[in-house]
């Protein structure tokens, strides 16, 4: 059975797992005549112990800002290889990554594919909050594909030691 998948939800956090996983997506969505959704989720829980506890709106803003400036850098260059700019959007939402990625984004834009990073987190976080990635595959309500490997195949290489 072959699956045609037309509209795919990557999302990226920055990490190198994450743009493979954008990478691999783009050719994806470019095999199948696919729209590509590209998403940031800003989860503020992570940032309760800065600023006394709080987050003030210029700090928000800030994020935010952040985060559009590394999506629309993503965009632009998947626009330079030659994706169509009309079949890419990109979103930042704030929440709790695992929730949104695998539920609530989903059902609001209809994506039939999820592409994501094995991990964009270090160990120790892992240990302590859980891999997104993880929690997506298991509670996704569409298909999900974990990316290791880039459009080459290739794994990535980790350089530490």
């Amino acid at each position: 059975m072959e699956q045609d998948y037309k509209r795919i939800l990557v999302p990226v956090d920055g990490s190198k797992e994450a743009e493979m996983a954008f990478k691999k997506a783009v050719k994806v969505a470019q095999m199948n005549g696919g729209h590509l959704d590209v998403l940031t989720v800003l989860d503020t829980k992570q940032f309760i112990g800065l600023h006394g506890g709080m987050l003030n709106g210029d700090v928000i803003y800030q994020l935010s800002e952040d985060a559009q400036k590394y999506l629309n850098e993503l965009k632009e260059g998947a626009v330079k290889d030659g994706f169509k700019e009309d079949d890419i959007d990109i979103h930042v939402r704030f929440g709790e990554p695992k929730t949104v990625i695998s539920q609530e984004f989903i059902e609001e834009y209809k994506n039939d594919l999820i592409m994501i990073g094995s991990t964009g987190m270090n160990a120790v976080t892992r240990l302590l909050v859980g891999s997104v990635s993880e929690y997506v595959t298991r509670n996704a309500r569409t298909d999900v594909i974990i990316v290791r490997t880039d459009v080459d195949n290739k794994k990535l290489v980790d350089n530490k030691k």
